[in-house]
């Protein structure tokens, strides 16, 4: 998955924040609107060792019966996600293949759930990829990386049997938008109303996936900046809330999240964050911890339970603290530097008393279980030990999350 971050990471010096979302934002049957400079919402629209080989996953095993009447294992979490608890969670970045079969697309969604119920896992956010023709275009549709409706359908029964809080989350292709320079937040479509057309016809199979499914969040767009505040989100969110029952979404990059005013008809607003943080390599976890402080106390200080952190996650290699959200270089790895920044992350969470983290990212067709190749992404933590054990250790903490200040 390529990004484009870069661009924009010169905006703001020595702030820290790895990716930042408000979430369980909801008063009522209200939609939230943030404005800068402030973390109360005004209302919208109405209603083991780190050295050691990764843990594999405890099962917590039930009878169940498959269709051919023979009795299967059934994969758990140990502790089911509730309103107020904290959603200790991982993003799942899921490009599809036309070749894959059925069988083995339910094949990786149990080695993925296997394998987030070893890390203490409750929550787990799909992401997958839609796409258009250029920055103009009015076009959005499904390519042949975009999981169809039939994989989505295994993929979300095997997280909802596993007990997964779930999250949907479409995500533009940047691929024709001429990357780095070219990103979702700026594209200019020549018809607004055709491409809000568009989009809704998308969405539509999958939004009556995730009722089917029970799914808890629906992500309507993620960092779309020049088409926030634009009037044709509420006919859209109107059209999908006929379907779904659940919470909509919106995830804001963080430079429009810091800057101005997020205008968006959802029940909870999310905040796509990454932050440069001007410190060396051997900075401690509690430097990172201050600078995240710093930065979080530029919106208010003190406890923060109606945030979640949902795409929180760094480079595992040198100099990644200057720029988090590095997607393009493979610099030399050094995990320390990774498994540091999450230690930090999650010490703020239980700090600043959030409803939770989701840690970017994994790929779906990857194997968790085997340390990542020179070529895949050093943003990539599966497979990393040192990492996975401050997840673990993360996601096992006695922290009982924020509460009912947190829940819908």
């Amino acid at each position: 998955m390529k990004r484009s971050r870069l661009p924009l990471l010169a905006v703001l010096p020595v702030v820290v924040l790895s990716t930042v979302a408000a979430s369980s934002l909801a008063f009522g049957d209200h939609p939230v609107r943030w404005e800068s400079g402030s973390l109360l919402p005004s209302f919208g629209r109405g209603s083991d060792d780190p050295g050691t080989q990764p843990v594999k996953a405890s099962k917590q095993v039930t009878e169940r019966t498959d269709g051919d009447g023979q009795a299967a294992d059934a994969l758990r979490v140990d502790k089911p996600w509730k309103p107020g608890m904290p959603q200790w969670g991982v993003q799942i970045y899921w490009e599809d293949s036309p070749e894959n079969t059925a069988a083995e697309v339910e094949r990786r969604a149990r080695q993925k759930a296997e394998y987030l119920v070893g890390l203490h896992a409750n929550s787990v956010a799909v992401s997958f990829p839609f796409f258009t023709k250029g920055p103009t275009s009015t076009k959005l549709f499904a390519g042949d990386k975009t999981p169809t409706p039939e994989h989505m359908d295994i993929v979300l029964k095997v997280f909802q049997d596993a007990g997964l809080r779930v999250t949907m989350r479409p995500l533009m292709d940047e691929k024709s938008l001429n990357p780095p320079k070219g990103w979702r937040g700026n594209i200019a479509p020549a018809s607004r109303d055709d491409w809000f057309a568009s989009y809704r016809t998308f969405l539509k199979p999958y939004v009556a996936l995730a009722q089917k499914h029970e799914v808890r969040t629906f992500v309507i767009g993620a960092e779309l900046n020049s088409l926030e505040g634009d009037p044709r989100w509420s006919s859209l969110a109107g059209q999908l809330e006929k379907t779904f029952k659940g919470e909509l979404s919106y995830d804001a990059n963080w430079d429009n999240y810091v800057s101005g005013r997020i205008d968006m008809p959802v029940n909870h607003l999310g905040v796509d964050a990454y932050f440069p943080l001007q410190v060396p390599d051997t900075a401690s976890v509690g430097t990172l911890v201050k600078g995240w402080e710093r930065w979080l106390d530029k919106k208010t200080t003190g406890p923060l339970p109606r945030i979640v952190l949902s795409e929180a996650g760094i480079g595992a290699m040198k100099g990644a603290y200057r720029a988090p959200g590095d997607f393009y270089n493979q610099r030399a790895v050094d995990e320390n530097v990774q498994a540091n920044w999450y230690e930090a992350v999650c010490k703020v969470v239980v700090d600043r008393k959030m409803a939770g983290v989701y840690w970017w990212s994994i790929n779906f067709d990857d194997d968790p279980d085997v340390a990542p190749g020179d070529d895949i992404s050093r943003l990539h933590f599966a497979g990393r030990p040192k990492t996975e054990q401050v997840i673990r250790d993360c996601f096992g903490s006695d922290y009982q999350g924020p509460g009912a200040a947190a829940a819908p």
